[in-house]
């Protein structure tokens, strides 16, 4: 009976770690995509997570421990929604509902919520291989993702397209973001999906 009772306060400070590791790790995958790498300051993320400073090296090692799990969390967001844009689309429909939906402008505005590789593609390579790693490999589930939408499905050129497709929809959204002219952001999505879109859609 003693053991049970010992048991209870540790798991009890198992879960609250866990919370709070969940909290810094969902601050910072948000922070990221908003601030970039560089604008992301533990001081800040742990502020924002309702935690002390000095509690960061509880969870992590670095600084960089928490920006490549941050970056993991902001792409499992990001491969998330995408599957989901696939999954809940009518038959033969897919491919249109995910660019439809990565190319809106809601998109647009909520980069702290949207994909990783346009909020964060051109500081990536200045990063550490952990965060590089984490980008790459999902990159190459994105290209997997849009790939399997063709009808040409496991032959190269379902692949290559692919590769078109997803370096077009990262950087209209990068481009979309940059200018300071809505029209002119509204025009890039709009080509992009001209161009992206099957011909009947």
């Amino acid at each position: 009976m003693m053991l049970v009772m010992r048991n209870i306060p540790l798991n009890s400070r198992t879960a609250a770690k866990e919370a709070s590791h969940e909290r810094i790790v969902s601050a910072a995958a948000r922070a990221i995509r908003r601030s970039g790498y560089d604008g992301t300051g533990v001081a800040d993320i742990m502020r924002e997570a309702g935690l002390t400073h000095g509690a960061f090296y509880a969870h992590f090692t670095s600084r960089e421990a928490m920006l490549a799990e941050a970056a993991d969390r902001a792409c499992a967001e990001s491969a998330a929604a995408a599957a989901n844009a696939v999954a809940s689309a009518p038959h033969g429909r897919a491919l249109e509902c995910m660019l439809r939906t990565y190319l809106s402008r809601e998109h647009v505005e909520h980069a702290e919520m949207g994909c990783p590789l346009a909020a964060l593609g051109s500081e990536t390579p200045r990063q550490a291989p952990e965060v590089r790693r984490v980008a790459t490999r999902h990159l190459k589930e994105m290209i997997d993702l849009v790939a399997r939408q063709s009808p040409d499905w496991g032959q190269p050129d379902a692949h290559e397209q692919a590769l078109v497709t997803i370096a077009t929809m990262v950087g209209t959204l990068l481009l979309a973001r940059t200018v300071d002219e809505p029209a002119l952001s509204d025009r890039l999505r709009e080509a992009a999906l001209k161009q992206l879109l099957p011909v009947d859609s």
